[in-house]
């Protein structure tokens, strides 16, 4: 009966010695783009030309593609000439000072009662009209002067840039094609790069945002790297007793792609409590009924008299 019961201290000792040794694996984690944007087109259009290719470097506002605008060309060039246009403001202007100089000398020859007070009347009466004119005139100008603004920026929207800085990772229309709903290019940004580990909810307590975590990349000549959690999910998913957290890892030199997998360790500010692996359910039945099976020879031992 001693030996039995040795042997299941033992075998309960190496149950729990192998739970904590799995304190040392790092979790597994997802190194993935900090953002992605799918670049596509505010107007219907058909694609003239393509200025980036997939893998190349774009900043926020560089243009990527160009649709074709030959009819918003024009537009812009009949709007500046209207804009540009000064003849009818020029003639309402000579048309109010005449009209200025005829009331100056009709109200002249009035004082010297040379002519009616009726005439007097007809020389104020137009300067209103010529002055009203000329006010027309300017609003006029004004308003030809934004219609030509209203073309540019119709043929602005021919230019496709990119909204973000980042590096193009897929090319979905080409040259010729027509755009509509479709994106043209999916842009996403490296730097930094974004980190989402999964942890065992007895870590709940442990992270905080704001700490450091190491992360290792599986990726051949990466070495450790810090990363700064960002994002602590305050909810805990109850299928798997589990929740998220969210670091960025720098990635200036962008040396490191996304969608790699890697490692993280949260370093010693986890208790060793709480580093326990998180068993599935079915697993959890088959190790105790594993353990009970170990049991049984001690506890019919126990029961003889």
């Amino acid at each position: 009966m001693k030996s039995i019961n040795r042997f299941f201290a033992a075998a309960l000792l190496l149950q729990l010695g192998g739970a904590f040794a799995a304190t040392a694996v790092p979790l597994g984690c997802l190194i993935e783009p900090f953002r992605s944007s799918d670049v596509g087109s505010p107007v219907i259009g058909v694609i003239e030309s393509t200025l980036v290719e997939r893998g190349d470097r774009v900043t926020a506002g560089q243009p990527v593609a160009v649709l074709r605008a030959d009819v918003e060309r024009q537009s812009v060039a009949v709007a500046a000439s209207k804009a540009q246009a000064i003849g009818d403001l020029k003639g309402a202007e000579a048309s109010a000072e005449l009209a200025r100089q005829k009331l100056v000398r009709a109200q002249d020859l009035a004082d010297k009662q040379f002519i009616s007070p009726q005439a007097l009347e007809q020389a104020r009466a137009d300067l209103l009209v010529a002055e009203n004119r000329l006010t027309q005139a300017r609003e006029q100008r004004g308003i030809f002067a934004r219609e030509h603004e209203l073309a540019r920026t119709q043929l602005g929207l021919r230019t496709i840039r990119s909204p973000i800085t980042g590096v193009v990772v897929e090319r979905y229309l080409s040259s010729g094609e027509r755009v509509e709903e479709k994106p043209i290019f999916r842009v996403a940004v490296l730097h930094p790069l974004r980190v989402e580990v999964v942890l065992p909810s007895s870590f709940f307590s442990a992270v905080r945002h704001g700490m450091t975590i190491t992360v290792t990349p599986d990726f051949a000549g990466a070495g450790p790297r810090l990363a700064r959690v960002t994002v602590v999910d305050r909810l805990i998913d109850g299928a798997s007793n589990t929740f998220r957290i969210r670091a960025e890892l720098p990635n200036a030199d962008l040396s490191l792609p996304a969608g790699l997998r890697c490692k993280a360790d949260l370093g010693d500010s986890v208790s060793p409590a709480a580093r326990r692996p998180v068993q599935a359910p079915a697993q959890r039945d088959a190790e105790s009924s594993s353990l009970r099976l170990q049991m049984a020879p001690a506890l019919v031992s126990n029961r003889k008299p």
